[in-house]
């Protein structure tokens, strides 16, 4: 932290005073010719959205990120703070970051005009300058704008007419800072209107004053398309005030979505050491999201948010983690049987649309697993033949046959070496494997058979059977006969 001096000695200093859109240009531009990541954590928007906000930050343009859930509006917004002086100076006890150079205040102005150079100035870190609100219906001018203290009128004997009696609110507050309003179409209209000065004058007027307020504010913000018929929408005015208008998107190939998921899932080193994730189980985990974004019983309007596969990652590592608690093992690798544990993370991220609220969201999530499943088996596998013929042999035969005579049981709870002993067990479902993935390491095979298992149930040729703690695997003809 910065100590206190005096207005003289910040002037002997040599520092420049700067707008708010000329200091974050500057380090911008400072950023971009050493080569630096301007915008850190970004996946993905390396070549979409980041070139679009350099261009906004460069015209000095406010800025709306318009996009679906879970597209990394806020965090946009929020990594815009990395672009601000470590330290800005402001007239001590100002409460609006008044610049000595040029104060807005009554306070400020008072203050300089007594003490001049003497004047005392401190200094706000930029983690300070971030100012961020969530447009809800409750919001009112006096939160944003501000309005008269009649208790501050009374202590300090001030009629209501002085200056002095006006309580500020978050805007003014955010004086030289970054203003982020989340969720803008939910801001009632005549609110949105209380906004058009400020963003174009920066007149600012609290209950009939007419105040000359020049406030110097980068104000960023986030609205979702689907807002615009659900729940209301921008007012024509105030959107045009607004210079840059940037679409965001989900991640485009399940390789980078791959990458988000493991930079934001909250996994500790010690379930990272302790806990193997196959990479076939990370690619899973996406496509079931990919496969969401598809379904037809999911509003695609509404979007499906990149926070299902991060919240997803995190169950099927506590499903892992649990295991290892109950079973006293020291290691464990993630199975398919614990793709089961993520139902929770995807039904509380989708909106389902009228046929979808009638299967249920439970089902409709078992059916997205299954989708993402069958696209992932085919991508390794040969396809699975609708009609099996006595006199055609697929690679699949012998496997089906075996389970004629055999029965097998996956349980939950069962150790590494209890679990795959098992699997291993099933000589043809072993040359499956081997014929088609004698490429991939060896977390990978074994993950692979649970998915020709599961492949072949979701197609019929199997039955599968779930309880509280397994999962049973029989012959299509034998479940159906227990079915009967």
């Amino acid at each position: 932290m910065k100590n206190d001096i005096t207005f003289k000695e910040l002037k002997n200093s040599g520092y420049t005073d700067k707008t708010i859109n000329e200091e974050i240009q500057a380090n911008l531009i400072a950023r971009i010719k050493a080569k630096e990541p301007v915008f850190e954590g970004l996946l993905g928007y390396e070549d979409t959205v980041v070139p679009q906000l350099k261009k906004a930050i460069l015209a000095g343009h406010h800025i709306n990120l318009l996009g679906l859930r879970g597209q990394a509006k806020t965090r946009i917004a929020r990594s815009m703070v990395n672009l601000l002086d470590e330290y800005m100076p402001i007239v001590k006890g100002s409460e609006i970051n008044d610049s000595p150079f040029q104060p807005i205040s009554k306070f400020a102005r008072d203050l300089i005009a007594e003490l001049g150079d003497e004047t005392p100035i401190s200094w706000v870190h930029r983690s300070n300058r971030f100012f961020e609100k969530l447009a809800t219906p409750d919001v009112n001018v006096a939160d944003l704008i501000g309005d008269i203290d009649p208790i501050k009128a009374a202590t300090l004997k001030l009629p209501y007419s002085d200056e002095r009696v006006l309580h500020y609110g978050m805007i003014p507050r955010a004086n030289r800072s970054i203003f982020v309003l989340n969720e803008l179409p939910d801001l009632q209209a005549r609110i949105q209107v209380s906004l058009f000065n400020i963003l174009q004058e920066g007149d600012v007027q609290i209950r009939g004053f007419q105040l000359r307020m020049p406030l110097d504010i980068q104000f960023v913000f986030t609205a979702n398309p689907e807002d615009y018929t659900n729940r209301g929408s921008i007012v024509t005015p105030l959107k045009d005030r607004i210079g840059s208008q940037i679409f965001t998107h989900y991640p485009q190939t399940i390789s980078l979505a791959r990458q988000i998921t493991e930079q934001e899932a909250k996994v500790s080193p010690e379930d990272r050491s302790n806990i193997q994730i196959p990479n076939l189980a990370k690619d899973l985990l996406e496509e079931v999201a990919f496969a969401a974004r598809d379904s037809e019983y999911v509003d695609a309007k509404s979007g499906v948010s990149a926070r299902l596969t991060i919240s997803a990652m995190e169950n099927l590592v506590a499903a892992a983690k649990l295991r290892l608690i109950e079973s006293g093992a020291k290691k464990t690798t993630v199975r398919l049987l614990d793709f089961m544990s993520i139902i929770p993370s995807i039904t509380g991220k989708i909106e389902l649309v009228y046929e979808g609220e009638q299967e249920g969201a439970d089902y409709v999530a078992k059916i997205l697993i299954d989708k993402a499943i069958m696209i992932q088996f085919e991508s390794l596998f040969p396809r699975i033949s609708k009609l099996e013929r006595e006199s055609i042999k697929t690679p699949y035969t012998d496997l089906i046959q075996w389970f004629n005579k055999n029965h097998l049981e996956l349980n939950y709870g069962d150790t590494d070496k209890e679990f795959y002993s098992k699997l291993n067990s099933i000589a043809p479902l072993a040359t499956v494997v081997e014929e088609n993935t004698s490429g991939l390491s060896a977390e990978d095979q074994n993950f692979c058979k649970e998915l020709v298992l599961w492949a072949l149930t979701i197609s019929k040729k199997l039955d599968k059977t779930e309880n509280q703690n397994a999962f049973s695997f029989d012959s299509a003809d034998v479940g159906q006969f227990f079915r009967n």
